[in-house]
């Protein structure tokens, strides 16, 4: 009895300059297999369906269980995790492409620059003085705190700026993440001190009002966080905002 394979799809490109082309391969089934297993099998054996020798695939993984964010890529035309991408569950040939929101590097690895450097706009950080101990940290309404931690569980895997139509080469939309993370640091007591400079970020080019509401992205989210009412809620402290600036108020 021959043995099940399972056929890949694979879209490669040798380097940032270069263009891209498909392989396709060749991997023995097992159950309970994901991609990242059939990928590791591949680099294994890099032997593509004509028989030939390749170069090993190239991507990104770190954690294996949806934490890091770091494997993410388009899995049958979809963003998501490869490393939750189970095969039993996925239509065959399976094909695997590069998220193109951001720069390919080489095959399924990606540069995420873009999102990163979106957080440090934005000062996606709370700013306090290390250099000794300051006791307990301010304490926070549970209500509050509640919905925080569900913003919390962003991993940065940049899964919603590929599926929001307004993140593109052609525009400077920061995207949902970095705005997401905007209204978790101003919800933190400490990080409230920053709150009027995060909230200027977002008012300028490329920030808040480039947001087309497609809501693709909290659609796409692996970890279900509620990116679109960050978004209108982001959107009522923008207009408060624009009222303090106008009547120069302080309060």
């Amino acid at each position: 009895m021959s043995e099940k394979m399972i056929r890949f799809i694979i879209t490669r490109q040798d380097s940032p300059e270069s263009a891209s082309y498909q392989e396709e391969y060749d991997v023995p089934y097992r159950p309970n297999m994901n991609v990242i297993s059939a990928l590791m099998e591949i680099r294994r054996n890099p032997v593509n369906v004509k028989g030939e020798k390749t170069a090993p695939i190239t991507w990104d993984m770190n954690c294996l269980e949806e934490v890091c964010g770091a494997c993410s890529m388009i899995v049958n035309g979809k963003p998501r995790q490869s490393c939750t991408a189970l095969i039993d569950q996925l239509e065959q040939p399976i094909r695997l492409e590069p998220m193109r929101t951001f720069p390919v590097v080489r095959d399924l690895q990606i540069d995420r620059s873009r999102m990163f450097d979106a957080l440090k706009k934005v000062k996606a950080w709370i700013p306090i003085d290390g250099t000794y101990d300051l006791g307990p940290g301010p304490r926070m309404p549970e209500k509050k705190r509640q919905w925080a931690y569900e913003l919390s569980k962003c991993m940065t895997c940049g899964v919603c700026l590929e599926a929001c139509p307004n993140v593109n080469e052609k525009s400077d939309f920061i995207g949902p993440q970095p705005l997401s993370q905007v209204r978790l640091f101003n919800a933190h007591p400490t990080g409230d001190m920053n709150k009027e400079e995060r909230l200027e970020a977002i008012m300028g080019d490329g920030g808040l009002a480039n947001c087309g509401n497609s809501q693709n992205c909290v659609q796409s989210c692996p970890k279900g966080i509620p990116l679109t009412t960050s978004i209108a809620a982001l959107n009522r402290d923008t207009a408060i905002q624009m009222f303090k600036n106008f009547f120069g108020s302080d309060k």
